[in-house]
């Protein structure tokens, strides 16, 4: 009885038939494996070449690296599922951050290092990622501008926010606590930031993948029609999942400052591009419908590789941006011919 209740009162999407539920997945899981060999293939390369790569200061490095990158690659994922694409999550990196340090700074003169402080300073820094994030979704959602649009607008207005908070300068005076939190190591090897990320991960995917939360977000990028004749109210859920990329990015602003002791505006300026391009690699397509957070954990991860290795092999660091962007070009190319052939059948 209770069971017939719920189909009721909650809109259901159609099924996807087995065997192309199970000939789906089996891709995904083929595909997730030849990115898990081929990080493999990269570290070990990259240690091959130089051994300083496989020690714990590079791989501190390399963790903190690709944590900064997943974290906004995590709420990417979920735009770009819809078919959107989000170009201001590194601008809500460095923005929130900000707005946040800039609170405990003016608290810290009448409360001094207290407890309150860091609370205060933690969730404005959340609830201004969100409040870019609902700007973005009501404005993909009900105004029907196109998100690249929108995003490409909030990114500049976020950058140049950021800048105006303290004209251009990094704001230090926050409570050192926040500074021994974020460079604390678990047994040496793993960042406390680190182990936060593998649960905001854990619960991402789990949120993508077993949930209707998930299944709705996926289905609005294969085809809003569909979505729209189940009775789903797919706008509002636009609207979510742009407020989810949001917080996410409001959170990696967090764990950027916690790991600096300090916020700078200009932090995440280039995330937007290794996102995007860790989520494309990942398996994600951009034309919506298919996306796991597994792949996007690989293809972050593939990215922070490259980041270090170049740089541990001595290649000029202005080399690193055009291996990222070369290996996103490759990686929307290859997107591209798996829509072809998916189409031609």
């Amino acid at each position: 009885m209770v069971a017939n209740v719920e189909d009721l009162t909650v809109p259901q999407l159609p099924e996807q038939p087995e065997g192309e539920k199970y000939a789906s997945g089996l891709r995904a899981r083929t595909r997730d494996i030849w990115m898990g060999g081929f990080l493999l293939l990269l570290i070990v390369g990259f240690g091959l070449k130089n051994h300083a790569f496989l020690s714990r200061a590079s791989w501190l490095n390399t963790s903190n690296t690709g944590l900064e990158v997943l974290l906004v690659a995590l709420g990417e994922t979920f735009v770009i599922c819809t078919a959107g694409i989000d170009l201001s999550v590194g601008a809500i990196l460095g923005f929130s951050a900000m707005v946040g340090a800039w609170v405990m700074s003016h608290m810290a003169y009448s409360h001094g290092a207290a407890v309150e402080v860091v609370v205060v300073g933690f969730v404005v820094t959340l609830i201004v990622g969100m409040v870019i994030g609902a700007i973005n979704g009501a404005l993909v959602a009900w105004a029907d501008v196109p998100s690249f649009v929108v995003t490409l607008g909030t990114l500049g207005m976020a950058t140049g926010l950021a800048l105006i908070i303290n004209n251009g300068q990094e704001i230090s005076s926050i409570p050192s606590s926040i500074a021994k939190m974020g460079n604390y190591n678990i047994f040496g090897w793993i960042p406390l930031p680190v182990l936060i990320g593998a649960i905001i991960t854990v619960f991402c995917a789990l949120l993508l993948g077993k949930t209707r939360f998930g299944r709705y977000t996926l289905s609005i990028g294969d085809s809003t029609e569909a979505v729209v004749r189940a009775g789903i109210n797919h706008k509002f859920h636009l609207f979510k999942v742009y407020i989810l990329a949001g917080l996410l990015s409001g959170v990696a602003g967090l764990i950027v400052m916690s790991r600096l002791g300090a916020a700078s505006p200009t932090s995440g300026s280039t995330d937007n591009l290794s996102a995007i391009a860790a989520v494309v690699i990942g398996g994600t397509s951009l034309f919506g419908g298919r996306g796991t957070i597994l792949g996007t954990v690989f293809g972050t991860g593939i990215i922070a590789v490259l980041l270090t290795g170049l740089i541990v092999i001595n290649v000029p660091p202005f080399w690193q941006e055009v291996a990222v962007g070369a290996v996103l070009v490759a990686a929307v190319y290859m997107d591209q011919l798996r829509a072809k052939r998916k189409a031609a059948k």
